[in-house]
Formats: C-alpha cells, structure tokens, sequence
C-alpha cells in the first residue's frame, strides 16, 4: 500500500491504546478533559482577541513573518489557529483530535518552521492563554484545575507534533540515504563500464579492431594452459602483407590503413569464437587457432584467409608462417612464437625468390 493511501494515524501506527498511555505519561485524566471543556464557552467569547494578539506577537519576529510572507497565508493561518484553541477545551482527545495534530507538525515541517520557532508560538499561545483564564477567571479550584489541565494538554501536543517533526527527518535521511546509494551504484557500474572500455582499449588496436600485441604473450601462455589441459594441439598464425612498403608508396599510408583495415574484418569475420585474432604491429598479425592442428590451420584457415584477401584487396598477398604446439609436446609460449616467425620469414623469402624468378 502506498503512504498516500494511508492516514497519518496509521503511518505512524497511533490507536486509541497508545493516545491513552500517552496521557496516562501526562497524568492528563477526564477531570483535565473536563475542566477545559467548562471552559469552553469563555474561550470561544474570548477568541478572537487571542488570535489577534498571538499574531501579532508573531509577526513581530522577523524569522516567522518571512515564513508567513503574505496576507492570504497570514489569513488561513488565524483561521487554522482558531479552530486550534477552540479544539484545546473541546474535552475530546481521541484519535480525531491526534490526526489534527500530527497534520499541524506536517505542515510546520514541510513549510520549514523550525522546532525552536514552533516551540516559541506554543509558549507565546500558551502564555495568552494563562493570562486570559487568569484574568477572566477568579482565583480558586476551577482556574487552577483549568491551567494545570491546560499545560497537559499542550504538552501532549508537543510530543504528537514532534513526532511528526521526527519521523519527516527519518524519512528525509532515508531518502538522502537511498539516493546516495542509488547514486554510488550508478557510479559504480559507471566506473566498471570506463574500467572496461579502457581494458578494451588498451588491448584494441583502433585501425583494425583486433587485440594489439600488448597482451599478446599472456594469451599464448594461457592458451597453452588451456590445451594441455585438454590434451588439444594449438596453432599459431604469424603472417605480414607482402610488399607492404611498395603499397604504401605508390598509393599512399591512407591507402595502406585500408589495407590493413580490411585484413582484421577479414579474420574477425572467419576465426572461430574461440579463437582470437591480433595486430602483432605495422602490417603484422598473429592468430590464436585452439585445437586445431598445423595442416587444418593451413588448409582451412589460411586458405579461407588468402581467397578473403584476394576478393577484397586486388594485388595484395600475404606471407604465412605456422607453428603447432601439442598434443605430444607443447612448447613454451616465446618458442611458439618465435617458430611461428621464422616459418613466416621463410615464406616471405620463398615469395621474394619467386618474384626474382618471375622477373628473370
């Protein structure tokens, strides 16, 4: 249920039970609630002139008349403080009479009427209040019954409205509270989402997309983990453009960022999901293949790879090295890649030689 469909009674959980052990605190009897009630009808003759001099006492502090600010709030005030005194010695104080009050304390709390301001209009009422029946009233049983009856009641007041005052201020903190929290978990996912974006790009090369060389080494050495754990062979693919400098030249370094640009789509979109696809640097690349042995990683990888590249990039080859590790023997992760370079550097001689053949 939400708290708008529920009184400020039940919010606050008061019964008839808890209004009686309140006055019992109070010592405030059906002979107080009586001897206010027979005191009714001077109060009500009465009223106007104590509504007058109250307000007047209170606008002459600066601090309340800013907080009344206008003539239509100062109205509905000396309205609302009416019915209040008249209520004082109505001889009723059940749950009717507490509901009025703790909507007293809301409103005082909402429109910002400190608990040192409010507790100075109840003494300046409570003081007019004294004078009146004392100066209206003869000395005697009944007057002193009436002011002592008077005193519990507004004591009873007090601890009602201040209970407002409080549980506002629970629910203020609360909600700080809750926004903070909210707050620090935004912050929270928000620094984990910066956190992984700079992990990504730290391991992001920007022209192709593919893991740079940075983290390189780690990977091998896990992957290595990995597969002889499983028993599985792992190949690695070492492969540069061929003639890379001589495209750069002829048609321009932007030309050649394309280049390489349209290799990493290429392995991104041909590796498998388990396998992972680097920029070793300048017109380098390795590619982790896991359980796949050297001659499937030649004839299905590398094969895909070059009909890839010459659909797409008229005139550029590449040169390819392999190096396989496992099932039998795996090798630590520099040697795999040292291997995988030095076959990759023999293909590119074997290309370079042919070219010289070719051109003889």
């Amino acid at each position: 249920m939400r708290v708008t469909d529920k009184s400020l009674l039940e919010q606050m959980r008061i019964t008839d039970f808890d209004i009686d052990h309140r006055k019992k605190l109070l010592s405030f009897s059906p002979h107080d609630a009586a001897a206010l009630l027979a005191l009714k009808p001077f109060i009500d003759d009465q009223i106007d002139v104590i509504v007058d001099e109250f307000y007047e006492i209170q606008t002459s502090v600066p601090d309340i008349a800013l907080l009344i600010g206008d003539a239509d709030t100062l109205r509905r005030l000396r309205s609302a403080q009416r019915k209040y005194i008249l209520d004082l010695f109505c001889g009723f104080y059940g749950l009717e009479y507490v509901n009025n009050r703790l909507r007293i304390g809301l409103v005082h709390k909402r429109i910002g009427v400190e608990p040192k301001l409010y507790l100075s209009a109840v003494h300046t009422l409570w003081d007019l209040l004294v004078r009146t029946i004392s100066d209206g009233l003869t000395e005697g049983k009944d007057r002193q019954a009436a002011l002592l009856a008077l005193n519990k009641v507004l004591f009873f007041d007090i601890t009602v409205v201040f209970e407002t005052y409080i549980r506002s201020m629970v629910a203020e903190i609360e909600s700080a509270r809750n926004k903070s929290e909210v707050y620090a978990e935004s912050l929270e996912v928000m620094v984990q989402e910066r956190t992984q974006q700079l992990e990504e790009m730290a391991r992001t090369d920007p022209l192709t997309g593919l893991l740079n060389r940075r983290f390189l080494m780690e990977d091998v050495m896990h992957a290595i983990h990995v597969a002889q754990r499983r028993g599985e062979a792992l190949s690695l693919v070492y492969f540069d453009v061929n003639d890379f400098k001589e495209i750069n030249d002829r048609n321009g370094h932007q030309y050649g960022d394309e280049v390489l640009r349209k290799i990493g789509g290429i392995l991104l979109t041909i590796r498998r999901s388990e396998d992972t696809c680097y920029r070793y640097g300048g017109d380098e690349f390795c590619v982790l293949l896991s359980n796949c042995r050297e001659q499937d990683a030649r004839q299905q990888f590398c094969q895909r790879l070059d009909e890839e590249v010459a659909k797409h990039l008229e005139s550029v080859t590449l040169s390819t090295g392999i190096a396989q590790t496992g099932p039998d023997n795996y090798e630590e992760a520099g040697k795999l890649l040292e291997l995988a370079d030095v076959r990759m550097y023999e293909a590119k001689r074997a290309y370079k030689d042919s070219r010289q053949a070719g051109a003889v």
